[in-house]
């Protein structure tokens, strides 16, 4: 790895807490945030809670951690609940629409590896981690293939995480604000409705087998993927009607808020800290180019200006589905252009980040001879 400074942030110390004082922390954090967004009806509040209560967590040197199983099963139950929107006109709609998905697409990999390329050239942040830390989606999947290919996880993790955190709140606002100009209620959350319990055990059977399979294949996002497509197909073609009480998502987001929050240490952040302005900076200008591009798509495309902002944000499918199911949205076109986008990327970052690493080294040789 990278050398890194050792820049100093002062926090509060929870080192050395027992771990059921952190969990009792955490979640007393969680609760009041939780109920000040849904107080607001802020979309996806019962992610952004507990993201916002565990990095404060992470920051205070706490070593509570979700296991790693629990993780996984949280991106499935999401996939799921993705699921629950494509209908089966889902295949048509994209094979009718296919230049503008190949537009979409492109055009935010292509902003958002010109501005990694800014970064990694100016000297922000060293190697190719610009290029690894700027790719539009797939979070986990980046963090994890850019270790394997030898970049520094550590910086990846905190371009990847803040980019997610950033893109949740701006986007979880714009949905707030687009809900707020509408007549249209809010309608109350039944939180333990009845159950279709043979449907619902179906569903169950589902996430937990294909998020198995997903982990025994080694399949990079495959615990969120491999639920999304295989429940999509079963509803598509009529054998499956997903069941996901509220409850059980609300813990799911929570499992993945949490997550995200306390990958934000306070080693990581005291190590990029010296790349945050320029890295927020970044951040903040491919959310405004994407709504630039996402204002471009509503016009051409005729899609009302939410769905095309969900659509074009630079976020995780993940986070996109949760802010899409709380919100008056064509979840089906922003699920599938995230998707596509996810597997564009998972095919093309290696390449292009061995191709920015050449460019580098060519230039800094031709430099210096």
């Amino acid at each position: 790895m990278t050398d890194l400074p050792n820049n100093s942030i002062r926090f509060p110390s929870l080192r050395g807490a027992p771990l059921a004082a952190q969990w009792a922390a955490l979640l007393l954090l969680s609760a009041p945030i939780v109920l000040a967004l849904e107080a607001i009806h802020l979309p996806a509040a019962l992610l952004l809670g507990p993201m916002a209560a565990a990095i404060l967590i992470a920051a205070a040197e706490g070593t509570v951690r979700i296991p790693e199983g629990a993780f996984v099963i949280s991106q499935g139950f999401i996939g799921a609940m993705a699921a629950r929107s494509i209908r089966p006109s889902f295949v048509g709609e994209m094979a009718h629409q296919w230049p503008l998905f190949l537009a979409g697409v492109l055009s935010v990999i292509v902003a958002s590896y010109a501005l990694g390329w800014v970064l990694a050239r100016n000297k922000v942040l060293p190697g190719t981690i610009a290029i690894w830390g700027s790719s539009p989606g797939a979070a986990t999947a980046m963090v994890v293939m850019a270790e394997a290919f030898g970049a520094d996880v550590r910086l990846v993790a905190f371009m990847q995480y803040l980019r997610v955190v950033l893109v949740a709140i701006v986007a979880s606002a714009v949905a707030r604000l687009w809900t707020a100009g509408s007549s249209a209620p809010l309608l109350a959350i039944v939180w333990f409705p009845p159950l279709a319990w043979a449907s619902f055990a179906e569903t169950l059977a589902i996430v937990f087998g294909c998020v198995g399979a997903a982990r025994l294949l080694r399949l990079p996002a495959g615990a969120f993927l491999a639920p999304f497509i295989a429940a999509a197909l079963c509803q598509v073609f009529g054998v499956l009607t997903i069941e996901l009480p509220p409850w059980l998502l609300a813990i799911a987001y929570a499992g993945m808020g949490w997550t995200i929050g306390l990958r934000f240490t306070r080693s990581a952040l005291s190590h990029a800290a010296h790349a945050l302005p320029a890295v927020a900076g970044s951040i903040l200008l491919l959310i405004a180019i994407c709504g630039g591009l996402a204002a471009l798509l509503s016009v051409f495309a005729h899609l009302d200006p939410l769905t095309a902002y969900l659509a074009m944000s630079p976020g995780g499918a993940d986070t996109a589905a949760i802010i899409s199911a709380s919100s008056n949205v064509d979840m089906p076109f922003v699920m599938a252009m995230q998707t596509t986008r996810f597997v564009v990327i998972l095919l093309t970052g290696p390449a292009i980040a061995r191709f920015v690493a050449r460019r580098l080294a060519a230039r800094r040789t031709g430099g210096a001879g």
